[in-house]
């Protein structure tokens, strides 16, 4: 199938229309208003989700989601989280989120869209038949170039369920000439083949063999398609013909060793033994690792043999034999390498940690005799996945050690802030127990009692400034001199003086009495609600005072209680790590030994061989004396 961007990427830009830009796009359109996020705490997950670091949106989306943080983006965080689990792979959980939300929640297009990149992933995990069922639940037409992908992955996994008719009837209607259309023919060529209609896939494969490539992923194909029909006249028994797609195979290419190989058998098939030569020698300089080159390095002697050319012959087999003997021991050093399990450790020794899940790729392989296998352990899908996993399980033990030690920060902020209250509550309760509230409020009655009277009576002098009173005291102490009630004339131009002077200032107290006492009226009403407010505050101080303990017996509780739970994820993920350390070691393992098989195979056959030629020898040497 053509290269594309990785599948997670492409399901976590879905999930991103799905639940950002769809909705922004249908708001532009009608009201031109943009989406806002309305909960903070969902705002934050998605801070952490542009950034790829799909760990800590997890936690905290997970978080949010048990203490109901996230009432008004519900659904959109659900499919949010699905597709946050699938970038660890985990495609269960991530396939309950989305059958329980796609049912009704959003549009047909949506919906055909995610089940075909579930379709992907499922595939890509190795659940064919979950694959098909969700393709088999798209309903709608997709998008031209996902509907292509889509019956190209159909049709992929048709054939390898060995349902070849079924594969070649959803594939032989392709229209266009395009890269999808290549790998059609070329998937209906191998279904053909394997189910033994050579003659018909001959065509089919012959042109992908001869088409002219525009980019390498063609001319890989190209390459595939020239070698798959190669092999499959051999098998059919057609050497001859066998061997022009063969020969169009790029020397340089990833199937060039196969190719050359083939090239060799076709040549000795048509006993053609000194030309079968040719390709072979080439293979005889290339990896070793290679099993035709390993091949080849048997083909070799059996043609000089056919050509009785039978010294060289058994010094090819006896160098055949020593250089499998050596790749044996190597690879027995290799085995006991993988089985001690620090080859795992090196592929994250220098790893940060930064972010897990599919998108980590291994940046360089460890140094070391064994580095040179790992190219091919690499290769296979199966490794790579139990890989990201082990890293995926060793990020999260390492994230565990940094909780822990937060858990102590935490436990060491508690005590310091009781140790704080502690300290802070006698002054506290002193200032309160000097607080005479109940005094001040029986004092506001009063004045408002005070205030009530003056009104009634309209005692204008009882509202006057000090100065003022002063002053009016100042005058009727001058009014009541003995002095001014002698019958003269100075005396009666004195007491007419004082009468203005305390007329003016009755006046002016008469005239402002209203307004003084509505601000004094005020300034009670404040202080009423000060004091109210007051006395609101007093019940909380006093609510805190009796809740505080209970709240830091509380928060002891969760912080001491995370350590031991901790602790124990740290127990289980130890054990999922030596399992997923020892799957990976099966794997490599099962891979070396299998290596190892077919050279103590190559071997025993060079070894036959060998002791055959001897005894040609020695017969010939019996009947020549």
């Amino acid at each position: 199938m053509p290269r594309s961007r990785s599948i997670v990427s492409k399901l976590l830009s879905l999930l991103v229309l799905l639940v950002l830009v769809a909705p922004a796009t249908y708001a532009a359109r009608n009201d031109k208003q943009p989406i806002v996020v309305q909960d903070p705490h969902y705002g934050e997950v998605l801070f952490y989700f542009y950034q790829e670091d799909y760990f800590p949106a997890i936690v905290r989306l997970l978080a949010a989601r048990d203490q109901q943080q996230l009432s008004n983006h519900a659904d959109d965080s659900e499919l949010l989280l699905g597709g946050m689990y699938l970038s660890y792979g985990h495609h269960l959980e991530a396939a309950d989120i989305f059958e329980r939300m796609l049912a009704d929640n959003v549009s047909p297009e949506i919906r055909d869209r995610t089940w075909f990149f579930l379709a992907k992933v499922w595939f890509q995990r190795g659940y064919h038949d979950k694959s098909l069922q969700a393709l088999s639940l798209i309903e709608g037409e997709l998008p031209k170039n996902l509907q292509r992908e889509a019956l190209m992955l159909q049709g992929q996994i048709l054939i390898d369920a060995g349902e070849y008719d079924r594969a070649i009837a959803l594939l032989q209607n392709w229209k266009g000439k395009t890269e999808w259309a290549s790998y059609a023919k070329f998937n209906i060529g191998v279904a053909l083949v394997r189910s033994g209609r050579v003659d018909e896939a001959r065509e089919l494969l012959n042109d992908l063999g001869t088409l002219n490539p525009f980019n390498d992923e063609m001319t890989s194909l190209r390459d595939k398609a020239n070698l798959a029909l190669g092999y499959a006249l051999l098998q059919d028994g057609q050497p001859a013909a066998a061997k022009e797609p063969l020969q169009r195979v790029h020397l340089d290419g990833p199937f060039s060793n196969k190719a050359l190989l083939g090239v060799g058998w076709a040549d000795a098939e048509m006993d053609n033994h000194r030309r079968a030569l040719v390709p072979w020698m080439e293979l005889r300089s290339r990896d070793l690792l290679d099993s035709a080159v390993q091949e080849s390095m048997l083909a070799i002697p059996y043609a000089m043999a056919q050509l009785d050319s039978i010294s060289q012959a058994a010094d090819h087999y006896l160098n055949a034999i020593e250089a499998f003997y050596e790749e044996t021991n190597r690879l027995d050093r290799t085995i006991a390498h993988i089985e001690s399990g620090e080859l795992f450790d090196q592929f994250l020794a220098n790893d940060p940690l930064d972010s897990a899940g599919w998108y980590w790729k291994l940046e360089q392989l460890p140094e070391g005799p064994e580095a040179r296998y790992l190219y091919h352990l690499l290769a296979t899908h199966e490794f790579q996945e139990g890989l990201k996993n082990y890293r995926d399980l060793n990020y999260l033990h390492r994230n565990l050690d940094s909780w822990q030690g937060s858990v102590d920060v935490y436990g060491n902020m508690l005590e310091t802030r009781k140790q704080a209250y502690d300290e802070r509550l006698p002054q506290v309760e002193g200032a309160l127990a000097r607080a005479d509230l109940d005094g001040m409020v029986g004092r506001k009655l009063a004045f408002d009692s005070t205030l009530n009277n003056i009104e009634q009576s309209h005692d204008w002098l009882a509202l006057a400034t000090r100065s003022e009173f002063d002053m009016w005291g100042e005058i009727s102490g001058l009014e009541n001199t003995p002095a001014l009630r002698s019958d003269i004339a100075e005396a009666a131009e004195v007491r007419d003086k004082i009468q203005l002077l305390k007329g003016v200032l009755q006046w002016q107290l008469e005239s402002e009495f209203k307004d003084r006492l509505w601000r004094i009226r005020r300034n009670l009403n404040q202080a009423g609600e000060a004091l109210v407010a007051t006395q609101r505050s007093r019940r909380q101080i006093d609510e805190t005072m009796r809740n505080e303990p209970l709240r830091f017996g509380d928060l002891s509780e969760r912080v001491y209680g995370l350590a031991p739970r901790i602790e124990g994820m740290k127990i289980r993920l130890d054990d999922k790590l030596a399992e997923q350390r020892a799957f990976l070691r099966a794997i490599a393992v099962g891979e070396l030994q299998a290596q190892k098989q077919r050279l103590d195979i190559y071997t025993v056959q060079a070894r036959f061989a060998l002791a055959a030629i001897y005894d040609v020898s020695a017969t010939e040497g019996e009947a020549t004396e």
